[in-house]
């Protein structure tokens, strides 16, 4: 009878450590990575600012994230984080099992919760596969809170892989009609072709995020507004960047923009909370109102 007991309150005591393992397998999954693609229809327009920026916000938030260059050729964004001289594996090389995803991941040295994954300097984009790309991100998933890839402009082989497996999707234009046309069949092209479409899933969540934004020559009527372009893309604002000298400043020493304390900085922290779901209102987008000192002295 004793010996019986034991058994029963065994098998309870199994199934119990069984559903455990199950609830937290669900949970695990339930709270896997989001990959963000920065994308643009235009080169030129800021992807790699706002990849770095975005992801070194995020990574101060305390949330894992990772950033991976997919301008495979022509990698740029080990720069903008100073950490061009401590490249050895590139994302090809992860691909092609020449190296493991953790010797390939570089981590900031500012923060530890930043990990960037570079682009091969020489291989050209048909080194991207979609197996290779999918199976890094998945890996990838498992362990980081946010995936943002950085996108080589147009619909080529780069950015196709960069927003196949997206979750969401940022756009970056410039608030000229060009930028903002080409950005319009981004969306289009996003909308089309991710792999959400394909499967049927819900849609990538796209959103917009206007650079070099000066709100006096919008005054003039020398570059569109921030309702303009809102109205001929129809999608909603991630943020709006200042035009800022701040911003090469910042890449040319190695320093992501949001990291500094200008306006650009500012613009760029907003967005960071809108990615996560906070309500900001947008900055930056009226002519400031000048004091009477400053007519004399414009440097204060």
């Amino acid at each position: 009878f004793l010996l019986f007991v034991w058994m029963f309150g065994a098998s309870r005591g199994l199934r119990y450590v069984s559903s455990v393992r199950l609830i937290t397998r669900g949970y695990s999954s339930a709270k896997e990575g989001k990959v963000v693609v920065v994308t643009s229809g235009k080169g030129g327009v800021g992807k790699t600012t706002t990849t770095a920026s975005l992801g070194f916000g995020l990574a101060e938030r305390g949330f894992k994230t990772c950033v991976i260059d997919f301008d495979v050729g022509l990698r740029n964004l080990d720069i903008h984080f100073g950490m061009e001289r401590r490249i050895i594996y590139d994302f090809v090389n992860v691909i092609n099992n020449e190296a493991k995803l953790q010797q390939a991941l570089v981590k900031d040295k500012r923060n530890p919760n930043l990990l960037l994954l570079a682009a091969s300097q020489t291989k050209d984009k048909t080194a991207l596969t979609e197996e290779g790309v999918l199976r890094v991100l998945n890996e990838l998933k498992e362990t980081c809170d946010y995936i943002l890839c950085d996108s080589p402009a147009g619909i080529e082989s780069g950015a196709y892989h960069a927003m196949l497996f997206a979750d969401s999707a940022v756009i970056c234009t410039n608030p000229e009609l060009s930028s903002v046309r080409d950005s319009d069949k981004m969306i289009g092209f996003i909308g089309s072709k991710a792999q959400r479409a394909i499967d049927g899933k819900e849609p990538v969540e796209q959103s917009l995020l206007i650079t070099r934004y000066n709100p006096e020559r919008v005054e003039k009527e020398d570059m569109l507004s921030v309702q303009d372009i809102k109205e001929m893309l129809g999608i909603p604002i991630c943020g709006v960047i200042p035009e800022s000298t701040e911003v090469l400043n910042s890449i040319n020493f190695g320093k992501p923009v949001v990291a500094g304390d200008g306006k650009a900085a500012g613009a760029y922290q907003d967005a960071v909370s809108r990615l996560l779901g906070e309500d900001k209102p947008l900055r930056f987008t009226t002519v400031e109102k000048k004091n009477f000192f400053s007519r004399f002295f414009p440097s204060s």
